[in-house]
Protein backbone atom coordinates (compact mmCIF):
# COMPACT_ATOMS: atom_id res chain seq x y z
CA UNK A 1 0.00 0.00 0.00
CA UNK A 2 1.37 3.42 -0.96
CA UNK A 3 1.42 6.13 1.76
CA UNK A 4 0.93 9.72 0.58
CA UNK A 5 4.03 11.93 0.89
CA UNK A 6 2.34 14.27 3.39
CA UNK A 7 1.34 11.33 5.60
CA UNK A 8 4.89 9.97 5.44
CA UNK A 9 6.27 13.37 6.45
CA UNK A 10 3.92 13.60 9.44
CA UNK A 11 4.74 10.04 10.51
CA UNK A 12 8.45 10.71 10.23
CA UNK A 13 8.13 13.91 12.24
CA UNK A 14 6.13 12.16 14.93
CA UNK A 15 8.70 9.37 15.06
CA UNK A 16 11.54 11.86 15.41
CA UNK A 17 9.64 13.75 18.08
CA UNK A 18 9.06 10.54 19.98
CA UNK A 19 12.75 9.67 19.78
CA UNK A 20 13.71 13.13 20.98
CA UNK A 21 11.28 12.85 23.90
CA UNK A 22 12.65 9.42 24.77
CA UNK A 23 16.22 10.72 24.66
CA UNK A 24 15.23 13.71 26.78
CA UNK A 25 13.68 11.38 29.34
CA UNK A 26 16.85 9.31 29.42
CA UNK A 27 18.93 12.45 29.82
CA UNK A 28 16.82 13.44 32.82
CA UNK A 29 17.65 10.27 34.76
CA UNK A 30 20.78 8.85 36.35
CA UNK A 31 20.92 5.14 37.00
CA UNK A 32 22.47 3.53 40.06
CA UNK A 33 22.77 -0.22 40.31
CA UNK A 34 21.78 -2.20 43.38
CA UNK A 35 23.31 -5.68 43.42
CA UNK A 36 21.76 -7.85 46.11
CA UNK A 37 20.31 -11.31 46.69
CA UNK A 38 16.66 -11.28 45.63
CA UNK A 39 16.76 -15.09 45.77
CA UNK A 40 18.60 -17.65 47.88
CA UNK A 41 19.07 -18.51 51.53
CA UNK A 42 20.13 -15.02 52.61
CA UNK A 43 17.64 -12.99 50.58
CA UNK A 44 16.62 -11.21 53.80
CA UNK A 45 19.94 -9.37 53.90
CA UNK A 46 19.25 -8.09 50.43
CA UNK A 47 15.85 -6.90 51.63
CA UNK A 48 17.53 -4.94 54.44
CA UNK A 49 19.97 -3.32 52.03
CA UNK A 50 17.18 -2.49 49.58
CA UNK A 51 15.24 -0.69 52.32
CA UNK A 52 18.21 1.57 53.00
CA UNK A 53 18.99 2.26 49.35
CA UNK A 54 15.33 2.88 48.45
CA UNK A 55 14.97 5.37 51.31
CA UNK A 56 18.12 7.29 50.34
CA UNK A 57 17.11 7.44 46.68
CA UNK A 58 13.53 8.48 47.44
CA UNK A 59 14.70 11.26 49.75
CA UNK A 60 17.24 12.47 47.18
CA UNK A 61 14.64 12.47 44.40
CA UNK A 62 12.17 14.35 46.60
CA UNK A 63 14.87 17.00 47.06
CA UNK A 64 15.40 17.39 43.32
CA UNK A 65 17.53 14.40 42.46
CA UNK A 66 21.08 14.98 41.21
CA UNK A 67 21.18 18.40 39.57
CA UNK A 68 17.63 17.93 38.35
CA UNK A 69 18.11 14.34 37.21
CA UNK A 70 15.90 11.69 38.76
CA UNK A 71 17.79 8.74 40.22
CA UNK A 72 16.63 5.34 38.99
CA UNK A 73 17.65 2.02 40.50
CA UNK A 74 18.56 -1.04 38.48
CA UNK A 75 18.27 -4.04 40.82
CA UNK A 76 20.32 -7.10 39.86
CA UNK A 77 20.24 -10.43 41.71
CA UNK A 78 23.45 -12.30 42.52
CA UNK A 79 21.87 -14.65 45.11
CA UNK A 80 24.92 -13.89 47.30
CA UNK A 81 26.80 -16.59 45.38
CA UNK A 82 30.40 -16.06 44.22
CA UNK A 83 29.72 -17.63 40.81
CA UNK A 84 26.87 -15.17 40.24
CA UNK A 85 28.94 -12.12 41.21
CA UNK A 86 30.61 -11.71 37.78
CA UNK A 87 27.31 -12.41 35.99
CA UNK A 88 25.61 -9.61 37.91
CA UNK A 89 28.59 -7.29 37.33
CA UNK A 90 28.45 -7.86 33.59
CA UNK A 91 24.74 -7.07 33.58
CA UNK A 92 25.51 -3.76 35.29
CA UNK A 93 28.29 -2.96 32.81
CA UNK A 94 26.19 -3.92 29.77
CA UNK A 95 23.37 -1.68 31.02
CA UNK A 96 25.83 1.26 31.01
CA UNK A 97 25.35 1.78 34.77
CA UNK A 98 28.41 3.43 36.30
CA UNK A 99 27.60 3.40 40.02
CA UNK A 100 26.67 0.44 42.23
CA UNK A 101 25.58 -0.06 45.82
CA UNK A 102 26.38 -3.65 46.76
CA UNK A 103 27.05 -6.49 46.41
CA UNK A 104 25.98 -7.70 49.85
CA UNK A 105 27.96 -10.88 50.60
CA UNK A 106 31.74 -11.01 50.67
CA UNK A 107 32.18 -13.97 48.32
CA UNK A 108 30.04 -12.48 45.57
CA UNK A 109 31.60 -9.05 46.08
CA UNK A 110 35.17 -10.35 45.82
CA UNK A 111 34.26 -12.26 42.64
CA UNK A 112 32.74 -9.15 41.02
CA UNK A 113 35.01 -6.35 42.22
CA UNK A 114 37.66 -6.79 39.54
CA UNK A 115 35.08 -6.36 36.79
CA UNK A 116 33.69 -3.17 38.31
CA UNK A 117 37.15 -1.75 38.81
CA UNK A 118 38.38 -2.62 35.31
CA UNK A 119 35.23 -1.12 33.76
CA UNK A 120 35.42 2.07 35.83
CA UNK A 121 32.23 1.42 37.80
CA UNK A 122 32.18 2.94 41.30
CA UNK A 123 31.08 0.25 43.76
CA UNK A 124 30.28 0.66 47.47
CA UNK A 125 29.37 -2.49 49.37
CA UNK A 126 27.41 -1.76 52.56
CA UNK A 127 28.11 -5.16 54.07
CA UNK A 128 31.04 -7.12 52.59
CA UNK A 129 33.51 -7.52 55.46
CA UNK A 130 36.19 -9.88 54.08
CA UNK A 131 39.64 -8.19 54.02
CA UNK A 132 40.39 -9.96 50.71
CA UNK A 133 38.01 -7.57 48.95
CA UNK A 134 40.48 -4.69 49.19
CA UNK A 135 43.73 -5.99 50.70
CA UNK A 136 46.60 -5.78 48.22
CA UNK A 137 44.30 -5.03 45.27
CA UNK A 138 45.11 -1.37 44.56
CA UNK A 139 41.55 -0.85 43.31
CA UNK A 140 40.52 2.66 42.28
CA UNK A 141 36.74 2.28 42.18
CA UNK A 142 35.98 -0.20 45.01
CA UNK A 143 34.76 0.84 48.48
CA UNK A 144 32.93 -0.63 51.46
CA UNK A 145 30.75 1.13 54.03
CA UNK A 146 31.28 -1.38 56.82
CA UNK A 147 34.13 -2.68 58.92
CA UNK A 148 36.40 -5.58 58.01
CA UNK A 149 36.56 -9.04 59.54
CA UNK A 150 39.91 -8.13 61.07
CA UNK A 151 38.03 -5.43 63.00
CA UNK A 152 34.98 -7.56 63.80
CA UNK A 153 36.92 -10.67 64.82
CA UNK A 154 39.02 -8.90 67.47
CA UNK A 155 35.89 -7.21 68.88
CA UNK A 156 34.26 -10.62 69.31
CA UNK A 157 37.40 -12.21 70.74
CA UNK A 158 37.89 -9.41 73.29
CA UNK A 159 34.35 -9.86 74.53
CA UNK A 160 34.72 -13.64 74.78
CA UNK A 161 38.03 -13.41 76.64
CA UNK A 162 37.14 -10.53 78.98
CA UNK A 163 33.41 -11.03 79.63
CA UNK A 164 32.46 -14.66 78.91
CA UNK A 165 35.76 -16.17 80.12
CA UNK A 166 35.14 -19.72 78.81
CA UNK A 167 37.41 -22.64 79.61
CA UNK A 168 37.36 -24.24 76.17
CA UNK A 169 36.17 -22.72 72.86
CA UNK A 170 35.33 -24.29 69.52
CA UNK A 171 35.49 -22.05 66.45
CA UNK A 172 33.37 -23.22 63.52
CA UNK A 173 32.85 -21.69 60.08
CA UNK A 174 31.02 -22.28 56.80
CA UNK A 175 34.15 -22.67 54.61
CA UNK A 176 33.28 -19.49 52.70
CA UNK A 177 35.19 -16.20 52.31
CA UNK A 178 33.16 -14.30 54.87
CA UNK A 179 32.55 -16.98 57.48
CA UNK A 180 35.98 -18.58 57.44
CA UNK A 181 37.68 -15.19 57.40
CA UNK A 182 35.96 -13.79 60.46
CA UNK A 183 36.26 -17.14 62.28
CA UNK A 184 40.02 -17.23 61.64
CA UNK A 185 40.35 -13.74 63.08
CA UNK A 186 38.43 -14.77 66.20
CA UNK A 187 40.56 -17.90 66.62
CA UNK A 188 43.83 -15.99 66.29
CA UNK A 189 42.80 -13.24 68.71
CA UNK A 190 41.54 -15.77 71.28
CA UNK A 191 44.87 -17.59 71.16
CA UNK A 192 46.71 -14.30 71.68
CA UNK A 193 44.53 -13.70 74.74
CA UNK A 194 45.42 -17.13 76.13
CA UNK A 195 41.98 -18.68 75.58
CA UNK A 196 41.94 -22.42 74.92
CA UNK A 197 40.65 -23.00 71.36
CA UNK A 198 39.84 -26.71 71.25
CA UNK A 199 39.42 -26.88 67.48
CA UNK A 200 38.81 -24.84 64.34
CA UNK A 201 36.57 -26.62 61.86
CA UNK A 202 34.38 -26.01 58.84
CA UNK A 203 30.84 -27.25 58.27
CA UNK A 204 28.95 -27.41 55.00
CA UNK A 205 26.57 -24.51 54.41
CA UNK A 206 23.16 -25.76 53.41
CA UNK A 207 23.32 -29.04 55.36
CA UNK A 208 20.37 -29.80 57.61
CA UNK A 209 21.98 -32.19 60.10
CA UNK A 210 24.91 -31.07 62.24
CA UNK A 211 24.64 -33.84 64.82
CA UNK A 212 28.17 -35.11 64.08
CA UNK A 213 29.81 -31.78 64.89
CA UNK A 214 27.58 -31.36 67.96
CA UNK A 215 28.71 -34.78 69.19
CA UNK A 216 32.31 -33.63 68.73
CA UNK A 217 31.61 -30.46 70.71
CA UNK A 218 30.16 -32.52 73.56
CA UNK A 219 33.05 -34.97 73.57
CA UNK A 220 35.59 -32.15 73.67
CA UNK A 221 33.91 -30.55 76.67
CA UNK A 222 33.48 -27.23 74.88
CA UNK A 223 31.69 -24.53 76.89
CA UNK A 224 31.54 -21.83 74.18
CA UNK A 225 31.11 -21.92 70.38
CA UNK A 226 31.92 -19.18 67.89
CA UNK A 227 30.45 -19.66 64.41
CA UNK A 228 31.56 -17.70 61.35
CA UNK A 229 28.79 -17.65 58.77
CA UNK A 230 25.14 -16.84 58.21
CA UNK A 231 21.93 -17.34 60.16
CA UNK A 232 20.55 -20.56 58.57
CA UNK A 233 23.44 -22.71 59.80
CA UNK A 234 23.85 -21.01 63.17
CA UNK A 235 20.12 -21.37 63.78
CA UNK A 236 20.34 -25.10 63.14
CA UNK A 237 23.43 -25.46 65.34
CA UNK A 238 21.61 -23.75 68.21
CA UNK A 239 18.46 -25.82 67.85
CA UNK A 240 20.16 -29.19 67.36
CA UNK A 241 22.61 -28.54 70.20
CA UNK A 242 19.66 -27.90 72.53
CA UNK A 243 17.91 -31.04 71.29
CA UNK A 244 21.05 -33.09 71.98
CA UNK A 245 21.55 -31.63 75.45
CA UNK A 246 24.58 -29.52 74.66
CA UNK A 247 24.24 -26.49 76.91
CA UNK A 248 26.79 -24.06 75.56
CA UNK A 249 26.52 -20.45 74.52
CA UNK A 250 27.10 -19.53 70.90
CA UNK A 251 28.20 -16.38 69.12
CA UNK A 252 28.20 -15.24 65.52
CA UNK A 253 29.03 -12.24 63.29
CA UNK A 254 26.63 -9.69 61.86
CA UNK A 255 25.73 -12.09 59.04
CA UNK A 256 23.74 -14.11 61.56
CA UNK A 257 21.80 -11.08 62.81
CA UNK A 258 18.54 -11.86 61.05
CA UNK A 259 15.09 -12.29 62.64
CA UNK A 260 14.74 -15.48 60.59
CA UNK A 261 17.16 -17.17 62.99
CA UNK A 262 14.40 -17.18 65.60
CA UNK A 263 12.17 -19.29 63.35
CA UNK A 264 15.02 -21.77 62.84
CA UNK A 265 16.44 -21.99 66.37
CA UNK A 266 13.26 -21.40 68.38
CA UNK A 267 13.80 -20.86 72.11
CA UNK A 268 17.43 -22.03 71.78
CA UNK A 269 18.31 -18.64 70.29
CA UNK A 270 17.92 -16.94 73.70
CA UNK A 271 21.27 -15.54 74.85
CA UNK A 272 23.06 -15.89 71.51
CA UNK A 273 25.77 -13.25 71.11
CA UNK A 274 26.38 -11.24 67.94
CA UNK A 275 28.80 -8.59 66.77
CA UNK A 276 26.76 -5.97 64.93
CA UNK A 277 27.02 -2.36 63.87
CA UNK A 278 25.69 -0.06 66.57
CA UNK A 279 21.92 0.55 66.39
CA UNK A 280 22.05 4.07 64.99
CA UNK A 281 18.25 4.20 64.79
CA UNK A 282 18.23 5.09 68.51
CA UNK A 283 20.38 8.20 67.97
CA UNK A 284 18.17 11.30 68.38
CA UNK A 285 20.03 12.95 65.49
CA UNK A 286 18.53 10.33 63.18
CA UNK A 287 14.92 10.83 64.28
CA UNK A 288 13.80 12.42 60.99
CA UNK A 289 15.35 9.67 58.86
CA UNK A 290 14.00 6.94 61.14
CA UNK A 291 10.53 8.48 60.73
CA UNK A 292 10.87 8.25 56.95
CA UNK A 293 11.72 4.55 57.30
CA UNK A 294 8.73 4.00 59.58
CA UNK A 295 6.39 5.90 57.28
CA UNK A 296 7.46 3.52 54.48
CA UNK A 297 6.98 0.52 56.82
CA UNK A 298 10.75 -0.13 56.82
CA UNK A 299 12.99 -1.03 59.75
CA UNK A 300 15.84 1.42 60.37
CA UNK A 301 17.13 -0.69 63.30
CA UNK A 302 18.24 -3.66 61.19
CA UNK A 303 21.85 -4.62 60.64
CA UNK A 304 22.24 -3.13 57.16
CA UNK A 305 19.50 -0.56 56.51
CA UNK A 306 21.28 2.56 57.72
CA UNK A 307 24.64 1.32 56.41
CA UNK A 308 23.22 0.98 52.91
CA UNK A 309 21.49 4.35 53.32
CA UNK A 310 24.85 5.91 54.23
CA UNK A 311 26.63 4.25 51.30
CA UNK A 312 24.00 5.55 48.88
CA UNK A 313 24.08 9.01 50.47
CA UNK A 314 27.86 9.28 50.05
CA UNK A 315 27.61 8.16 46.43
CA UNK A 316 24.85 10.66 45.61
CA UNK A 317 26.63 13.53 47.38
CA UNK A 318 29.82 12.78 45.44
CA UNK A 319 28.05 12.79 42.07
CA UNK A 320 26.43 16.09 43.01
CA UNK A 321 29.80 17.53 43.99
CA UNK A 322 31.93 16.54 40.98
CA UNK A 323 29.46 15.52 38.28
CA UNK A 324 28.64 12.28 36.51
CA UNK A 325 32.21 11.08 36.05
CA UNK A 326 33.08 7.82 37.88
CA UNK A 327 36.79 8.65 38.02
CA UNK A 328 36.12 11.98 39.71
CA UNK A 329 33.48 10.45 41.99
CA UNK A 330 35.93 7.75 43.17
CA UNK A 331 38.59 10.39 43.88
CA UNK A 332 36.05 12.52 45.75
CA UNK A 333 35.00 9.57 47.93
CA UNK A 334 38.61 8.98 48.96
CA UNK A 335 39.38 12.55 49.94
CA UNK A 336 36.06 13.55 51.54
CA UNK A 337 34.40 12.88 54.90
CA UNK A 338 30.64 12.35 54.84
CA UNK A 339 28.28 13.06 57.74
CA UNK A 340 25.82 10.15 57.65
CA UNK A 341 23.35 8.46 60.01
CA UNK A 342 26.04 5.92 60.94
CA UNK A 343 28.57 8.64 61.72
CA UNK A 344 31.40 10.06 59.65
CA UNK A 345 32.40 7.98 56.64
CA UNK A 346 35.98 8.50 55.52
CA UNK A 347 37.87 6.07 53.27
CA UNK A 348 41.54 5.21 53.06
CA UNK A 349 43.52 4.53 49.89
CA UNK A 350 42.32 0.89 49.79
CA UNK A 351 38.62 1.82 49.90
CA UNK A 352 38.20 0.72 53.52
CA UNK A 353 36.70 2.93 56.20
CA UNK A 354 39.35 4.63 58.31
CA UNK A 355 37.50 3.63 61.47
CA UNK A 356 34.57 1.38 62.35
CA UNK A 357 33.26 -0.05 65.61
CA UNK A 358 31.42 -3.33 66.11
CA UNK A 359 29.19 -3.76 69.16
CA UNK A 360 28.29 -7.02 70.92
CA UNK A 361 24.58 -7.69 71.37
CA UNK A 362 22.62 -10.41 73.10
CA UNK A 363 19.81 -11.87 70.98
CA UNK A 364 16.47 -12.88 72.50
CA UNK A 365 13.79 -15.39 71.61
CA UNK A 366 11.24 -12.63 70.99
CA UNK A 367 13.47 -11.27 68.21
CA UNK A 368 14.78 -8.29 70.17
CA UNK A 369 18.41 -7.55 71.02
CA UNK A 370 20.11 -5.77 73.90
CA UNK A 371 23.66 -4.65 74.49
CA UNK A 372 25.61 -7.56 75.94
CA UNK A 373 27.39 -7.13 79.25
CA UNK A 374 28.57 -10.68 79.94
Amino acid sequence: MNIPFRTKTIATALSLAGALLANAALADTLKIGLVRPTTGAVKQYGDMVQEGVDTAVEMANAAGGIKGKKIELLVVDDACEPKQGPVAANRIVNAKVRYVVGPVCSGATIAAAGIYNNEGVVMISPSATAPALTEGKNYKYIFRATGRDDQQGPAAARFIAEKVKPKKVAVLHDKQSYGQGVAANVRDELKKAGVNVAFFEGINAGDTDYSAVITKLKSAGVDFVYYGGYHPELGLLLRQAAEQGLKTRMMGPEGAGNPEINAIAGAAVEGMLLTLPADFSTNPKNAAIVKVFKDKKRDASGAFQLQSYAATQALIESIKAVGDDPSKVAAHLRKTSFDTPIGTLAWDAKGDLKSYDFVVYEWHKDGSKTLATK
